[in-house]
């Protein structure tokens, strides 16, 4: 039971909010945006990853 708690109590990785963080920028955009810088929504979990691991 010691481990179900200590699961959900630990901090997330800053990586992981990142990556929402992208996802959701992305998620967000209109269409034609899209088409203008060539990306479809199935290349969205790729580039949100990149975007997360990306040091600011």
């Amino acid at each position: 039971m010691g481990f179900y708690t200590e699961l959900f109590v630990r901090p997330r990785p800053k990586e992981q909010v990142r990556y929402r963080a992208a996802l959701a920028l992305l998620n967000a955009m209109n269409s034609a945006d899209r088409a203008d810088i060539g990306i479809k929504p199935a290349d969205f979990p790729r580039i949100a990853r990149e975007m997360s691991t990306r040091q600011a």
